[in-house]
């Protein structure tokens, strides 16, 4: 796994390079984590390459926070409706 906090978009360098320290430790698998996002090219290589990588990017991240409860808090929210019963002539 390799986590990012970036502003610029992760491109295909930085995906080839990843990949090429997993097969130096024989994994078959990568999961490339970034709070930016991943270039058009940089999807594309890992959707090739074999045993594949997942990547989260920044909006994936925050979904996968909210959705488990990971550095995120809730404030509880008010709606208001208006009560028919109380405006009923009686």
């Amino acid at each position: 796994m390799q986590a990012k906090r970036w502003q610029h978009t992760v491109g295909r360098r930085d995906l080839q390079a990843f990949f090429g320290a997993l097969a130096g430790r024989k994994a078959n698998k990568g999961v490339f984590v970034t709070t930016s996002s991943f270039s058009k090219d940089a999807a594309q290589y890992a959707a090739q390459v074999s045993g594949g990588l997942v990547l989260v990017d920044g909006a994936k991240l925050v979904e996968l926070m909210i959705e488990h409860g990971v550095g995120v808090s809730y404030t509880p929210v008010r709606i208001a409706r208006v009560d028919s019963d109380y405006f009923e002539e009686a």
